[in-house]
Formats: structure tokens, C-alpha cells, sequence
């Protein structure tokens, strides 16, 4: 019975990661989407060169540093439990990786290529497990403080906080750093619109992410005895909480109505596992009217050119789902119990924290050393061209 068990663990952990591993095509088709055309091929190449750098970086080093487990032994070790070691490592490189596919969103199309890559292994292999330790392994004794001060430890069952606030709020220093792009805000206060390149691949990205984060969200029991069906129906109410307030919200525009799913999903995932239905589905709504308010204050009236929105998508409403897991998960509304406010505001407050010092280290001694940015000329010709040297669609063929 013991090697069932660890055989059916395994396997689910390990369709818990594919279905995580599939979204970051979806982080992909949604960036190609929002783009314009002559940065669609960059998106593509930059979210696999990402995650494979992410793989890397989380081996060798991310790993060891948020669970202390290293992977220096001989195969017979590591194949103890059916490799269920392994596999959960696999289960959460695909949550580290999200990490700098999220902040690839919002430095779209200005971005020089390598010291993202660059970026990429620091933050993968330094920054996010640091925080990824104390909310998921009890790292300095925070977790036992808020236990013992607050009766309750800070609660994030999927990740709002630790991969969706940290990614989104890692990305706000690297798109201030880098600046707007040329043309889209001029001295006169005039504002170029920048419209998606492609509504189909946009719509594509946000379906692939959305059917995979019922991976995220339900596999993050990491056992199957763990599962929960509740995990899935709240995931669904928020997932349509987001659309539906997005839609209104964004008078109909394609665009927040593709990801208004994303940020009630985003917003979900803390409280997944303690929430009921409908406070999931009040969650959700308020994460897709959040969204659609503050990219629209993000890039009309602050000027901040945060290309598919990510510092509101992830920032804000990852730590609106690490609050409102507080809030929603009490059994004064319909929860399961187990969750306090308190530890939910101080533990994304210190998330927040983290992601911007840390952010801002990375990319601000980039920028210094090597440059983050693509010179006019590049830009003006698009990442595509002026990194792989090849568009997404050629306009002429060879003679030969």
C-alpha cells in the first residue's frame, strides 16, 4: 500500500507540473498577443530561454535554499518514494518559473536579451526561494511568531503571494528602470496608443493559463490524499468573477476580458482551500475590477509602461488574494477557519518588501554594468529583427 501510495503521489504531482509546465505557453501567446508584431517572435524565444534558465538556477541553487534539499547524491537516492522528491521539485521549478515570465510581460519589446537571462537566474536562484522558505518552510521562525502572536500562520495555499505578488512586484522596478517605450508618451502629454497585435493569440495564451491553473491551484496539495474539490470550484467562481466584473468594467474591450480570469485566478489562490463558492466568486470580481482600474491608471495617467499589465495582474491582485484569504477564509463568512488577517497583511506586506529591494539590486546593478535596454535604432526596428535577426512573419521570400 505504501508503494501505491507513493506511485499515485508521484503521478499526481507529476500531471500537477505538466499542467503548470503547459501555462508558460500560455504566459507566451498572451505576450505574442499583446505585442506589437515586430516583438512577437522575442516573446516567444524569451519565455523558453526563461524557463530554461529558471531550471538552472532552481536545481543548483533556488531549491536548496527554499527547502534545503539538494540533489548531489546518486540516482538510487533520489529514486527513494518513487522519486517524489523529484518530481515535487519539477511541481515547484514550473511556480519559479512563472516568476520571470511574469516580469517578461511588462518589459515587452525594450528589453535587452542576455541581462534578462541574467536577471533571471538571480531572481530564480536567490530572491523568490528566500521568500519562498519562510512562507512554505518555516524559514527564521516567522511562520511559529505569527502562530504564537496571532493564533493563525500566514496562509497561501497556491501562491498569490509567493509567486504572483512577488512577480508582479519584481517587475514594477525592472519596467521603471527601463523606462516607456519610444513614442508612447510624449513631451506634450500626448499618449500613443500601442493596440495588441493579435486578439486570437492573446485569447489563446489566456485559455491555455487558465485551463493549467486548475494544475496550479488543486496540485498544490502535492499529495493525493490532499485534494481537494473545493480547491476547483473556488478557482472556477473566481475564474468567472474576474470575467464577468472585467468585462463590465472594461466596457467589453478584448483585452480585460481576456484577462480578468487571470486575476481572479491570481487572486484565488491563496484561499482556495478555505474559502466557500461564493466568497471565491466575490474574490474574483474584485481582483478583474481592480485590474481593469489600475492598468488603465498605470498607463494613462501614471505613465508607467507596464506593456501587459503585470504590476496590477500579479502585484495587486496576488496581494489582494493574500488579504482577502484572510478575510474570506474565516468561518464568519462561510470559510473553513484556520486563517487570520493579520498574518495575511504582515507576510505580503514583507513579500511586497522583499520583491522591490531585491528587484531593484538586480536590475539596478545591471543597468549600471551592462544596460538593460536596446538602443533607439533596435527598438524602432522591433526585438525581433534586432535580436533573432528574423520577424513572425517575413514579408518576402527568397528567389531561389
Amino acid at each position: 500500500m505504501e508503494a501505491l501510495k507513493s506511485g499515485s503521489d508521484v503521478l499526481f504531482i507529476l500531471l500537477g507540473g505538466i499542467m503548470v509546465l503547459a501555462m508558460h505557453s500560455g504566459f507566451a501567446f498572451l505576450e505574442l498577443g499583446t505585442v506589437r508584431k515586430k516583438s512577437q517572435v522575442n516573446a516567444l524565444v524569451k519565455i523558453l530561454t526563461d524557463f530554461s534558465v529558471s531550471t538552472i538556477a532552481y536545481f543548483f541553487v533556488g531549491y536548496g535554499i527554499a527547502y534545503g534539499i539538494h540533489f548531489f547524491s546518486g540516482a538510487e537516492s533520489l529514486l527513494q518514494k518513487n522519486g517524489f522528491e523529484l518530481t515535487r521539485f519539477f511541481f515547484l521549478l514550473t511556480f519559479a518559473a512563472a516568476i520571470p515570465a511574469i516580469v517578461s510581460g511588462g518589459i515587452a519589446e525594450r528589453a535587452r536579451f542576455y541581462p534578462q537571462l541574467a536577471a533571471t537566474f538571480l531572481i530564480v536562484g536567490f530572491i523568490y526561494p528566500f521568500f519562498e522558505s519562510i512562507a512554505w518552510n518555516q524559514a527564521f521562525g516567522i511562520q511559529a511568531w505569527l502562530k504564537a502572536t496571532y493564533g493563525e500562520e500566514f496562509h497561501d495555499f497556491a501562491g498569490s503571494v509567493v509567486v504572483h505578488a512577488m512577480g508582479g512586484w519584481i517587475a514594477l522596478p525592472a519596467v521603471l528602470l527601463l523606462g516607456a517605450r519610444y513614442g508612447r508618451y510624449t513631451k506634450e502629454g500626448r499618449i500613443s496608443a500601442h493596440p495588441p497585435s493579435s486578439i486570437p493569440f492573446l485569447a489563446l495564451g489566456a485559455w491555455i493559463l487558465t485551463v493549467g491553473w486548475f494544475g496550479f491551484n488543486v496540485m498544490s496539495a502535492q499529495t493525493i490524499d490532499k485534494i481537494s474539490g473545493l480547491v476547483a470550484i473556488n478557482s472556477l467562481m473566481a475564474m468567472v468573477g474576474g470575467t464577468l466584473v472585467a468585462m463590465v468594467a472594461g466596457k467589453n474591450d478584448p483585452g480585460f476580458v481576456h484577462n480578468g480570469p487571470l486575476a481572479g485566478l491570481v487572486a484565488v489562490c491563496a484561499g482556495s482551500d478555505v474559502m466557500h463558492p461564493i466568497g471565491a466568486l466575490l474574490v474574483g470580481g474584485v481582483a478583474g475590477g481592480l485590474f481593469v482600474v489600475m492598468f488603465t491608471l498605470t498607463q494613462n495617467r501614471w505613465k508607467i509602461d507596464d506593456v501587459l499589465g503585470v504590476w496590477p495582474l500579479h502585484g495587486l491582485c496576488g496581494a489582494w488574494g493574500g488579504i482577502a484569504a484572510g478575510i474570506f477564509g474565516s468561518q464568519a463568512l462561510g470559510g473553513t477557519g484556520g486563517v487570520a488577517l493579520m498574518p495575511q497583511l504582515l507576510l505580503t506586506g514583507m513579500a511586497i518588501g522583499i520583491a522591490l529591494i531585491g528587484s531593484l539590486v538586480v536590475y539596478g546593478v545591471l543597468k549600471a554594468v551592462v544596460g538593460l535596454r536596446l538602443d533607439q535604432e533596435q527598438e524602432y526596428n522591433g526585438a525581433d529583427l534586432a535580436i533573432h535577426n528574423i520577424t513572425a512573419t517575413p514579408e518576402r521570400e527568397v528567389n531561389w
